[in-house]
């Protein structure tokens, strides 16, 4: 019997694309403005949302991963704007102009954050038949200002942030913890999401049965991960779930 439902927030209950978007193509238009002998700026703001995910070289690990790690996850942000329009021949980028882009992408981000077309509804009735537990990755940092801005917890019952974990996903850990708070066991238990490095690695680790919001991705037979359910969009969540329910 399903008794428990686990649920990504990123890309799966929240168009977390769109609103990065968003703040990229206003964070594109105030570099513009700061500095007019830039060329590409598009390109700029587009290097920062790829650095802020940390994909990085291995220069660029070398270099942030101190700086998370002493001053923490704004002061990585800030030294990101100040190297990526250095790099692009700005000169003389003060820390406080590198802060005021960082801090105005992140406004304009999470007023561009929100669920889904027809998450809340579903999260409405999933509520009625099943424990509601987000598991999301990132750090305090992002995650706690999304958060807050949908008033997740008023839609589910429980919600594990990464960040503030010993472990993210695909950690067995960050799940047994979610089992425990609905109080299921792994079979009684679903778990949505969109990376299959993350959401279905850490599901199947932990014996729960998974379902992979698709969206655009390929399936990487590399990774050797099959998910037991595919879905390509959110969209497609709630007549899964029920019909899963009702076998």
């Amino acid at each position: 019997m399903l008794k428990a439902l686990f649920l990504d927030m990123d890309e799966t209950l929240c168009d977390t694309v769109a609103a990065n978007q968003q703040a990229q193509q206003k964070m594109a238009q105030q570099i513009a403005a700061l500095y007019p002998s830039l060329v590409n700026t598009p390109a700029i703001a587009e290097r920062y949302v790829t650095g802020m995910y940390r994909e990085w070289s291995s220069e660029q690990y070398q270099r942030y991963m101190p700086i998370i790690e002493q001053q923490g996850e704004g002061a990585f942000r800030v030294q990101l704007v100040i190297d990526l329009l250095s790099q692009q021949g700005a000169q003389a980028v003060s820390e406080s102009t590198a802060q005021q882009l960082q801090q105005q992408f992140d406004q304009d981000r999470i007023e561009a954050f929100d669920f889904y077309p027809g998450i809340t509804d579903f999260l409405a009735e999933a509520r009625k038949l099943f424990t509601l537990v987000v598991i999301t990755n990132g750090p305090e940092f992002s995650q706690i200002p999304k958060v807050e801005r949908i008033q997740l917890k008023d839609h589910v019952d429980h919600i594990i942030i990464g960040g503030q974990e010993p472990e993210q996903k695909p950690a067995r850990s960050i799940f047994d913890k979610a089992l425990a708070l609905a109080q299921c066991e792994p079979h009684e238990a679903i778990h949505v999401g969109d990376s299959l490095a993350s959401d279905i690695a850490g599901a199947h680790n932990s014996g729960i049965t998974s379902v992979w919001i698709q969206h655009q991705q390929p399936l990487d037979a590399e990774l050797g991960i099959n998910p037991h359910h595919t879905v390509m969009h959110p969209s497609e969540i709630p007549a899964l779930i029920k019909n899963l329910h009702q076998r």
